[in-house]
């Protein structure tokens, strides 16, 4: 029986990468009962996780090709195993921060290698399809996290769950091992690791594609990640949050698929990320806002239609960043590199996003300011996708100045 294309299975070792990262939203009430973890924690809890990514990325980035997109992906899985395994046995708040940060650099080594397999196993005409098909990694793994984990901490607690978690890495790791061709570990002849940073770090193009990754997502973690805990503090029943909070996650990869399609159409890049990023700041207001807020069935179906908006017109960015970040590398041998230096930016933003929404709610005593914030990180992605048209205008008139 044929399996799938090598480029799905890359997509699903990113899926099984981003179950580490959606499996704590649900654990949180579980988690600062057992360990007694504040809020503050907790939200730094669901960003520490990025820490690696945030600190590593481009380095990483550099160094992907010379050790092999392959074995780099195989490693993070590997990596995310053992720390899931170790984090089931955790008993205090401070072990559980330092497996995160360990689950972190898995996480980032499992999923940074995407970009350039694909780039790899896939014709150049179909390239930007499935980069959007990439791009949904995170919002599948993440909600079937949010769906699953309620039940498996019910049946198992909070240990089981993490461990469930790891053995499903470590499958992976393996399939991963097996199927993909060894060819997908030839390395890029385009000079050193060095290099490929310096040529990143002195380009425009990554600079832009990264900070605007950061606008991003740092208001999708910081609204999806705490949706349990407001859903709890509401008095939701847990199955109902769960399968809320779910749907509000996975339905973001309709925005990456359509990304791909519509970037083959020829719609502008920059068009997608308005659409996207104002569509966040609206998805907040609607879901946040405390004018909002009012008690009552109507209330309730607004506010969570704004959650679904935030997160499903919200995934045309991630699915435009990706196919963007490719064209705007320096060149060639740099695009293991700038994808490193946007997942970088990626992890700033997630490190950054869920402490300033949970202390502006413990300030606050609510969540009604999270709009405030989503906002603010809306506008300034918008001004940054308005500099990448413009980078994208750039590169267009001077591949077309020869033929002129």
């Amino acid at each position: 029986m044929k399996g799938p294309h090598p480029a799905t299975l890359v997509v699903l070792a990113g899926i099984s990468a981003a179950l580490h990262v959606g499996k704590l939203p649900p654990a949180l009430p579980a988690l600062r009962e057992a360990l007694g973890i504040s809020l503050v924690q907790a939200g730094f809890l669901l960003s520490l996780v990025q820490l690696a990514g945030m600190t590593l990325g481009l380095a990483m980035g550099a160094a992907a090709d010379a050790i092999g997109p392959r074995r780099t992906m195989v490693l993070g899985l590997v990596i995310l195993s053992v720390a899931g395994a170790l984090g089931g046995f955790a008993t205090s708040a401070e072990a559980m921060l330092l497996l995160r940060a360990f689950e972190g650099l898995g996480f980032l080594l499992a999923s940074l290698p995407g970009p350039s397999l694909i780039r790899r196993l896939v014709e150049p005409a179909r390239l930007s399809g499935r980069l959007g098909s990439w791009g949904t990694y995170m919002p599948i793994g993440t909600g079937s996290a949010l769906l699953l984990g309620p039940a498996v901490i019910a049946l198992g607690g909070w240990p089981g769950w993490w461990w469930l978690t790891a053995a499903a890495s470590l499958g992976m790791a393996a399939w991963l091992w097996r199927a993909l061709p060894a060819h997908c570990d030839a390395r890029q002849a385009a000079g050193g690791g060095r290099h490929r940073i310096l040529r990143t770090l002195t380009s425009a193009g990554p600079w832009l594609a990264a900070t605007t990754f950061a606008t991003y997502s740092a208001q999708w973690l910081a609204v999806i990640g705490f949706l349990p805990t407001i859903y709890a503090q509401a008095g939701l029943p847990a199955a109902w949050a769960a399968a809320a909070t779910a749907l509000a996650a996975t339905i973001n990869l309709t925005g990456n698929l359509m990304a791909g399609r519509l970037l083959q159409r020829g719609v502008p890049a920059t068009v997608l990320l308005y659409c996207g990023l104002g569509a966040m700041a609206l998805g907040a207001v609607l879901a946040f806002a405390p004018w909002t807020t009012s008690t009552g069935i109507d209330a309730v179906a607004v506010r969570y239609a704004g959650v679904l908006l935030f997160s499903a017109v919200g995934g045309l960015v991630p699915g435009t960043l990706f196919s963007v970040g490719v064209r705007l590398a320096p060149d060639e041998g740099t695009v293991s590199s700038t994808v490193g230096w946007m997942q970088q930016w990626s992890a700033i933003g997630q490190f950054a996003g869920p402490p300033l929404a949970a202390w502006l709610a413990a300030r606050s005593g609510g969540w009604e300011s999270t709009w405030q914030v989503t906002a603010a990180f809306a506008g300034a992605g918008m001004v940054l996708a308005a500099c990448i048209g413009r980078a994208l205008q750039r590169q267009a008139h001077a591949a077309a100045a020869p033929a002129s």
